[in-house]
C-alpha cells in the first residue's frame, strides 16, 4: 500500500525534473527525498526514475505509477473541499427523517426556509415510525429525525438527544353532516355511540383508548384503517369517526370538519433528534424547525380555513 506523502512525493520529483528541486519545493532536505524515494521504488518493485547526469525523469513503470497517483491526489483534494463544505453546513447531503403526521405541513413548512437558505445542501428525505427513526439515528443513517411519544413513549438509543418541540393535540374529524360538527368543541362522550378508525394493531395502548376510558365509555366498535386518506374516506361516508393530529390539519378533506375535544382531548408531544455530535446543516434545520413553530407554522395551521 502506497503511502499519500510518497504518492505526492513521486509527483512533485516528477514535474520539477530533481531530487533537488522536490526537496526546496517541499522543505524537505535532497538526502530525505532521496530515501524516500528509494523506500517507494522497493515497494514498487523496481525503479521508477531514469537518473540523469542533471536530474531524473520517469521510466515506463514511473509513469503508470504517477497516473494513478495524480488520479489519488485529486480525488483527495475534492474529499477535502466536499468535507470543508460539509462542515461549514454549506453543502453535501442532510438527511432528514420524519413520521408521517409531521410530513404533512410542520416539515416540508421548515425544510422550505432551509432550501433558500441554504440551497447548495442537498436534503434526504425519508418517513417512518419514531422508533425506526431513532434507531436509524443511531446507526448513522439519519442525520436529524422528527419524532413523537406516540404510541409507546418517547424512543431513545445510544447516541441520539431529543429536544422538545411542540404538544400536538388530538382533534376528532366527523362528516359535514353530522349533528355535532358545527360544535367546535365537544365533549367526548357525546361519541360514546360511534365507530371509531384507527390504525393501531388490535390489543396495544391507544391515546383514543385512553382517552375514552377517561371520558367513561369504552368505544363499542373499532375499524382498524392503516393509511390516513383511507380513514378520511370512511369518515365521510360517515362509517365512523377518528382522531386526527392537530399537525394533519391541513390533510383533511373537505367533507370533514375538525372538532376540539376540551380537557380531555388527547395530546402527543413531538420531538427533534439528532445525533451525539450533529452536522452544521442539521442544526441549522432544528433551529428552523423551532422558528417554524414559533413563528409561522402555527399561525397558518390554527388558520385552517374550515377548522371548527
Amino acid at each position: 500500500m502506497f503511502e499519500i506523502d510518497a504518492l505526492r512525493l513521486l509527483v512533485t520529483v516528477a514535474g520539477t525534473g530533481s531530487f533537488t528541486g522536490a526537496a526546496t519545493r517541499l522543505n524537505y532536505t535532497q538526502s530525505a527525498v532521496s530515501r524516500r524515494i528509494a523506500s517507494l521504488e522497493q515497494q514498487a518493485g523496481g525503479p521508477l526514475f531514469e537518473r540523469l547526469p542533471r536530474g531524473v525523469r520517469l521510466n515506463p513503470a514511473g509513469h503508470a505509477l504517477h497516473r494513478h497517483a495524480v488520479d489519488v491526489l485529486e480525488r483527495l483534494a475534492r474529499a477535502e473541499q466536499e468535507l470543508a463544505v460539509i462542515h461549514a453546513g454549506q453543502g453535501g447531503p442532510l438527511r432528514v427523517g420524519a413520521f408521517a403526521t409531521a410530513n404533512i405541513s410542520l416539515v416540508p413548512t421548515a425544510l422550505r426556509a432551509f432550501k433558500q437558505a441554504r440551497p447548495e445542501v442537498e436534503v434526504i428525505a425519508t418517513e417512518g415510525r419514531s422508533g425506526t427513526l431513532t434507531q436509524r439515528l443511531a446507526d448513522g443513517a439519519l442525520d436529524l429525525a422528527v419524532v413523537s411519544d406516540y404510541p409507546s413513549g418517547l424512543p431513545s438509543a445510544d447516541g441520539v438527544t431529543t429536544a422538545f418541540l411542540l404538544e400536538d393535540e388530538l382533534l376528532v374529524a366527523l362528516r359535514r353532516e353530522h349533528p355535532l360538527a358545527g360544535a367546535g368543541t365537544i365533549d367526548l362522550w357525546e361519541l360514546r355511540d360511534e365507530a371509531w378508525l384507527q390504525d393501531a394493531p388490535a390489543g396495544g395502548p391507544t391515546l383514543l383508548l385512553d382517552a375514552c376510558a377517561r371520558a367513561g365509555f369504552r368505544p363499542k366498535k373499532l375499524i382498524r384503517i392503516a393509511e390516513w386518506t383511507g380513514k378520511f374516506g370512511y369518515a365521510a361516508a360517515g362509517l365512523g369517526v377518528a382522531l386526527v393530529p392537530s399537525l394533519a390539519a391541513w390533510a383533511v378533506p373537505a367533507e370533514l370538519v375538525l372538532c376540539r375535544l376540551g380537557d380531555l382531548a388527547p395530546r402527543r408531544t413531538v420531538h427533534i433528534a439528532l445525533p451525539a455530535a450533529p452536522l452544521p446543516a442539521a442544526r441549522g434545520l432544528r433551529d428552523l424547525l423551532r422558528d417554524t413553530v414559533a413563528d409561522g407554522w402555527s399561525r397558518v395551521h390554527e388558520d385552517r380555513p374550515d377548522r371548527t
